[in-house]
């Protein structure tokens, strides 16, 4: 009996995407279906960096193709294409930046910095190139994170080149100046440096661009929502309820400005004693859960109140790099495959197959 391609599409359909929770059928990410007698080849293009589940996945299709009666060899390939996606109406894309991704919090002291910059690592450890912006003006903390201490290049005397730190490129006003110089600056000075370090830094063909936000819900964050072309928003809280209360706040900002929220991360979910082992909550339970439920958003995933988190990235190798088999990278990383995936389903970005459009006066 002669294999079909509807007997094929028929067995993906009942396997699920880990990732996504979609099975391959529905996900439209099955190409070039190839039946050769008894032999089957195909093709996966997965919108999001899927590097440390491709195996698993490839394991998965071959088993459920391998059920059909009669197939042979079976030549499934698995690849991931990042694409642009959209962003605020009226705001132009970034040369070298396909999407970017903001990291805010209604507060400080959640570990929102060292979430984004362990999320940048992780999406390149996914295989896609990444690149971070510190928007963090008075207090930048990426440079320690990143354990940078040189100053960023210029090739023209106009433009900067990024700082690339354990694969991925970085641009923070840290680099600039001096570690223990104030930034006394007003509001618009503020803002228009932020616009600098983002368009005068040549970055470099990103699929990601995290831009990790200080906290609150101040003038940068106006000047994201209205000049900078961001994907969508990440917030990062804990659960405690004043934590709770100011990222509530930053995400109606975001939906007020039009900006879709992609998630909740929970930082600080739960801390286990090195010693005796025991489990707390000590910032409480189900906080982000039921921030999720009152905005009908993702919970992207809780990471715990760990010290290595902390040590790892005060000596700037945080913890995707220092400990990549550890369950504290394989957390951020499910995490970073997570917010591609939300990415991946956001609406694409169709502005350059439009010509521009020059209205004159007669």
């Amino acid at each position: 009996m002669a294999i079909s391609e509807q007997q094929i599409q028929t067995v993906l359909s009942t396997i699920i995407d880990p990732t996504t929770g979609k099975d391959y059928i529905t996900s439209k990410v099955v190409h070039n279906i190839q039946i050769d007698q008894t032999n089957v080849s195909l093709e996966i293009v997965l919108g999001y960096p899927a590097k440390s589940v491709t195996d698993s996945i490839h394991h998965q299709v071959n088993e459920a193709l391998g059920s059909i009666p009669g197939v042979g060899n079976i030549n499934a390939t698995i690849t991931s294409k990042i694409i642009p996606h959209g962003v605020q109406r009226g705001v132009k894309l970034i040369p070298g930046v396909k999407n970017v991704i903001a990291i805010a919090s209604g507060k400080g002291g959640v570990g929102k910095s060292a979430t984004a910059v362990n999320l940048a690592l992780a999406l390149s450890a996914e295989g896609a190139s990444v690149g971070i912006l510190d928007a963090d003006i008075y207090g930048p903390s990426q440079p320690q994170m990143l354990g940078i201490t040189i100053h960023p290049e210029s090739n023209d005397g106009k433009t900067m080149e990024p700082v690339m730190a354990h694969g991925i490129q970085a641009m923070s006003i840290g680099f600039l100046i001096d570690v223990e110089t104030p930034m006394v600056w007003r509001g618009p000075i503020v803002t228009q440096t932020l616009q600098q370090l983002l368009n005068d830094t040549n970055w470099n063909n990103l699929d990601y661009l995290i831009i990790d936000l200080p906290p609150g819900t101040g003038d940068i964050q106006l000047t994201l929502a209205q000049k900078i072309p961001v994907t969508g928003a990440v917030i990062v809280t804990t659960p405690q309820d004043i934590a709770l209360l100011d990222a509530r706040k930053g995400l109606k900002m975001f939906e007020k400005v039009g900006i879709p929220i992609f998630g909740i991360i929970e930082n600080m979910s739960t801390h286990t004693c090195s010693q005796c082992g025991h489990t707390e909550a000590i910032f409480g339970t189900g906080g982000g859960e039921k921030m999720c439920q009152d905005y009908e958003v993702d919970l992207l995933g809780a990471l715990p109140l760990d010290i290595k988190i902390r040590e790892q990235t005060d000596i700037g190798i945080p913890s995707v790099i220092a400990d990549p088999e550890g369950q504290i990278a394989e957390t951020y990383r499910l995490i970073a495959r997570r917010v591609a995936v939300k990415v991946a389903e956001s609406a694409e970005d169709h502005s350059e197959l439009f010509a521009k459009i020059i209205m004159e006066d007669n």
